[in-house]
């Protein structure tokens, strides 16, 4: 029978092996899809496996597996890896606790609510303030469309959606909003798609006018979700502006910070959340710009009586003892929830806030680099901006979408490629903090000289729309 001990000696085995493969081997072979179960032993059978048999077959998983934390990948809009983070995220499986109760997770809940109180401590929220850790940004999300529906119509937990709630969010904000409207009940058609302007960000004109025009239609105007870091420019919405719209028609502001919400910890940056202060609710995510495992989320609540009007529920099974600002059930959206808190919190006390602050601080110093390089040559052409660690351009014209498959493809790096009017351009992210300015050159060293011994990209100069 095997012991903790054994597997936790194998599993620095293990991690040895993909500490290695991450050096030696950047980005991983590609498996093509149609062939994946042929490649690899991923079949499931009724005998044990033994164990050298067992080792080998994780050890060719883990090779085959795409790299997340090296620095030859720009593809999302996570990466890298904060080594004391990780430490936190392996304690936390070892504990195992669920998040529901004080009963069954002690002192880690203390731990959650220490991040949820500093965080909104240092984006202006008062003493009425609080927060949850959901499981994703799509998540948070959702959680502030419900406490702003519910804010605007209370009887709608009970009686169901009996009024026609509109909500607005920019052109350019997060696919989740869509899905949102409809499991709220609000449903996709009483979204409200607000311009932006060239930058990326929402134009608050147009939301006011948008406004008053489902007023005059009869619509209730319920909720605006405002984005700090769009997904593809990481452009930041005028939150502040923004602000003045929905206090003067009573309508529930949330942020979403998902991908650079973290930009709270730079005294450099933090301007880009200027007003934030006024918002309803707010989220970021740790796994993004701050490094840690996934998934990272946080949403709070300016307010947190709506996180209890909208969530709280009685469970006599479950809350058997301390109140409800140590049972974080009553104010979560899941029940049995893994602990996300511990690994931020390790990194967090580990290097301080103005450890966060340089994290933060070197993801935009690697997008100045970019920035510079490729304004300095004249076969790159530039489609992003300043103050986004989202750099988009595109190098001799050749098609963005060919050129970011082919480096895939051939394991050169991996980028991906996104869209911003009639525009497509390849997009690449420096939200690896671990990188320096040589990754940075590198990467650009890497995809000339791919392109140059690749005459069909050449050809291929057709940019997708």
């Amino acid at each position: 029978m095997s012991t903790l001990k054994n597997d936790l000696a194998l599993f620095n085995k293990l991690a040895e092996v993909l500490i290695n493969e991450e050096q030696q081997h950047p980005v991983a072979e590609r498996i093509e899809a149609n062939q994946l179960y042929d490649t690899l032993d991923l079949s499931l059978s009724n005998d044990a496996m033994i164990d050298d048999d067992f080792t080998s077959v994780l050890s060719d998983i883990l090779v085959a597996t795409p790299k997340t934390a090296t620095n030859l990948f720009f593809n999302q809009l996570f990466g890298g890896r904060q080594s004391k983070a990780v430490l936190g995220d392996l304690l936390a499986v070892l504990l195992n606790n669920s998040m529901y109760t004080y009963k069954v997770a002690g002192p880690q809940v203390g731990i959650e609510q220490e991040i949820i109180r500093k965080s909104c401590q240092l984006i202006g929220y008062g003493e009425k303030s609080n927060g949850t850790f959901p499981t994703g940004g799509s998540m948070s999300n959702y959680m502030a469309l419900i406490m702003g529906r519910d804010a605007k119509d209370p009887a709608c937990g009970v009686n169901g959606m009996r009024k026609p709630l509109i909500i607005y969010t920019s052109k350019e904000s997060h696919y989740s909003n869509a899905k949102n409207a409809s499991f709220a009940g609000i449903g996709r058609n009483n979204i409200r798609y607000i311009a932006a302007d060239a930058e990326g960000k929402m134009i608050p004109e147009k939301l006011e006018e948008q406004i008053k025009e489902d007023i005059k239609n009869g619509g209730i105007p319920t909720y605006v979700n405002a984005t700090a870091g769009t997904t593809v420019l990481g452009a930041f919405d005028p939150i502040d502006t923004i602000a003045d719209i929905t206090q003067k028609y009573n309508i529930w502001l949330h942020v979403d910070g998902a991908y650079c919400g973290s930009v709270l910890f730079s005294k450099k940056y933090k301007h880009l959340l200027n007003g934030i202060e006024r918002s309803d609710s707010f989220s970021y995510n740790a796994h993004k710009m701050l490094g840690t495992p996934l998934t990272c989320s946080i949403i709070l609540v300016n307010d947190k009586k709506h996180l209890h009007n909208s969530f709280s529920n009685d469970a006599s099974y479950l809350y058997q003892t301390d109140g409800d600002d140590f049972n974080l059930g009553k104010t979560s959206f899941q029940c049995g929830r893994r602990n996300d808190a511990l690994k931020f919190w390790t990194l967090w006390k580990s290097v301080g806030t103005k450890g966060l602050e340089q994290i933060v601080d070197q993801q935009f110093d690697l997008a100045n680099v970019a920035l510079a390089y490729i304004r300095s040559n004249p076969d790159y052409t530039l489609y992003s901006f300043d103050n986004s660690i989202g750099v988009c351009f595109n190098y001799k014209n050749v098609d963005p979408i060919a050129l970011c498959t082919a480096l895939y493809e051939h394991q050169e790096t991996v980028v991906g490629f996104g869209s911003f009017k009639e525009d497509t351009f390849v997009r690449f992210v420096t939200i690896n903090a671990n990188n320096e300015k040589e990754h940075i050159l590198n990467f650009f060293k890497i995809l000339e000289d791919f392109v140059a011994k690749t005459p069909a990209l050449t050809e291929a100069t057709v940019l997708h729309a």
